[in-house]
């Protein structure tokens, strides 16, 4: 039976109207856009993280990095406070860091926050140096389960350096091309995003600037296309992803869930999903599998709405057919 993805993008709803899905179950995928070119690319937000938990786990695999190695050794900061924390803690958001970077540089977080609610600009766009001076002297709390970009952006500065390979370089080297992810990057400025990249919409419909930055990459700067996303769910689903152990959830996270190298592992009804979502100015997006049903769905959407719910109801469907 061939994968419905019509029944898929139905599921969504008359809110989404440009849309990327891919799905797939019993070895075969597939993977198309609605209302945008199928060469379209849209901002996969905080599945980002998923890719860099995936370079994570495969450079230690590879013997480039240790779990136990620290930020402060890798970047070359030993007076920051975020020098003891190991890539193992902040790979499964257990660093202590908090969720967003200090205030510094030229914007306040207040400043960013506002100029992102009233003009829809990209609250980020920090070079690596400027993330890592304004994150020296951030707070660290207990070491227990607490979600945090700033975690990700400087684990991905941390393998970046480690590798001596700049973060975009590293992940397509070691992630996007043995997937097959032909169309995915992370652009470091507006000028790098491509012909056919999608501009996103708040809820309320209002334009929104591309969420573009060298930092903010290995966190949420990752853009794909339909065909990368069924590339993704491909190794996955089948373990021949680089780094597939950073699905193994090995710590608590929230409610019943755990927690591999970023990517969730949660019972949804009968079944166990491990999966990742995330939200930009202007995108929603949702990647989950369900391994034993070797099923798995991705779901993209240009308004800042979430997706989910939707997800996990179309993993459920096509996991029940398989």
């Amino acid at each position: 039976m061939s994968i419905d993805l019509d029944r898929v993008r139905a599921g969504l709803g008359p809110r989404h109207h440009r849309v990327l899905v891919a799905a797939t179950r019993g070895g075969e995928a597939a993977g198309r856009a609605f209302g945008v070119p199928e060469t379209a690319d849209a901002e996969i937000g905080s599945v980002s993280k998923g890719l860099t938990g995936l370079l994570f786990r495969q450079m230690v695999g590879a013997g480039d990095v240790a779990p136990d190695a620290t930020l402060g050794e890798l970047l070359g900061r030993p007076e920051a406070s975020y020098a003891p924390l190991t890539l193992e803690a902040v790979a499964q958001h257990r660093s202590g860091l908090p969720r967003l970077q200090p205030d510094g540089g030229a914007r306040s977080q207040v400043a960013r926050t506002w100029a992102l609610w009233r003009r829809g600009e990209n609250p980020y766009g920090d070079t690596i140096d400027e993330l890592l001076a304004m994150a020296a002297d951030a707070p660290i709390g207990k070491p227990r389960f607490a979600y945090s970009n700033l975690g990700f952006e400087l684990l991905g500065a941390a393998l970046s350096r480690a590798a001596r390979v700049p973060y975009a370089a590293l992940l397509r080297e070691r992630v996007l091309e043995p997937l097959g992810m032909d169309g995915a990057y992370a652009p470091s400025r507006p000028s790098e995003l491509r012909a056919d990249a999608v501009a996103g919409l708040s809820r309320r419909g209002r334009p929104q600037e591309a969420w573009v930055g060298e930092a903010l990459g290995p966190a949420g700067g990752v853009r794909c296309t339909a065909a990368d996303l069924a590339a993704l769910l491909t190794g996955l689903v089948s373990g021949t992803a680089p780094g597939i152990d950073a699905l193994e959830a090995t710590s608590p996270a929230q409610g019943a869930s755990r927690i591999g190298a970023a990517w969730m592992t949660t019972t949804h009804g009968d079944r166990e999903v491990v999966w990742h979502n995330g939200r930009t100015g202007g995108f929603g997006s949702w990647v989950g599998v369900d391994r034993t049903a070797r099923t798995g769905v991705a779901l993209v959407t240009a308004t800042a709405r979430s997706c989910e719910r939707e997800g996990f109801a179309a993993l459920r469907q096509l996991a029940s057919e398989s």
